[in-house]
């Protein structure tokens, strides 16, 4: 235990912050498992300790690697993943994945903060207030779905690569969108989309010395447990979960990264301010 709390001592993290980590793994894995959007809790509440950025994502991939391993593996033996599709796809999300990474990496720590944060503020907004899909089935050849199927994972692939949170929810918008799919099946295709694109991201962030084990290993424990338990929520007829909490999460985890990225100025404006407002001045 001793080491454990050394381990997390380390990068800056008490064990209230780890715990805190933990409960949004669990509640992002089951999330995610339904309609996507896991990423919007997991990655802001990892950028707001005091883990460096890339770490912050290469552990995010650590932890949510076993999700989407756990959500395909229950979706597969449910019967719902178009099977024809699925290696082609896998395998395209994977490369796909593999090119945002190295994007990722090439980015400074100082550019890409302010970066995610403009991200993660469009994600949570367009998941929130995206209209309800309506799944109407396509008269595509197979070698037209397939192609669509492998070009919309090798985009949001390398997408989830380099950024990631709401990867689950575009892709099952791809699949109803563009190839008529059902809302299971479309998400049930999409988690095997995802878990290539986390198994890239995370085996080349984990290379680099990226992902900080004694937070992903716990984080991961969740993550599978909330996957689990989402699958088969999702089975049973359930999209209606998330919006409201991702968004309400998402952007005061932005704030307090604003804050932290900011705060000395904005301290320092309120100082002047107050100085301003001061009697007698």
């Amino acid at each position: 235990m001793n080491a454990l709390l050394a381990a997390w001592a380390t990068v800056g993290l008490t064990p209230v912050s780890v715990a805190g980590l933990i409960f949004a793994a669990l509640t992002a894995g089951f999330f995610d498992a339904i309609a996507g959007g896991g990423g919007l809790i997991t990655v802001p509440a990892l950028l707001a300790t005091k883990l460096p950025i890339h770490m912050a994502f290469g552990t995010n991939k650590g932890q949510a690697v076993w999700g989407s391993g756990a959500a395909t593996w229950s979706f597969w033996r449910a019967g719902l993943v178009e099977r024809d599709r699925a290696i082609p796809s896998f395998i395209a999300g994977f490369v796909g994945s593999l090119l945002g990474a190295v994007l990722l990496l090439s980015v400074s720590p100082a550019v890409l903060r302010p970066v995610v944060m403009v991200l993660l503020v469009i994600v949570a907004v367009f998941m929130t207030f995206r209209p309800p899909l309506d799944p109407k089935p396509k008269n595509l050849s197979p070698n037209t779905a397939l192609a669509i199927a492998v070009g919309l994972a090798v985009v949001i692939g390398c997408y989830d690569g380099f950024f990631g949170p709401g990867t689950g929810t575009f892709l099952i918008i791809g699949q109803v969108l563009l190839l008529g799919t059902s809302m299971k099946s479309g998400s049930a295709n999409a988690k095997v989309v995802n878990f290539a694109s986390n198994l890239a991201a995370f085996g080349l962030l984990a290379w680099q010395g990226q992902v900080a084990w004694a937070v992903a290993l716990p984080m991961a424990l969740a993550q599978f447990i909330g996957a689990t338990l989402g699958v088969r929520a999702a089975i049973r007829g359930g999209d209606k979960l998330i919006r409201w909490v991702v968004l309400a999460v998402c952007l005061g985890l932005c704030a307090k990264l604003a804050f932290d990225a900011w705060g000395d100025l904005i301290r320092a404006e309120f100082g002047l301010l107050l100085a301003w407002l001061a009697p007698g001045r």
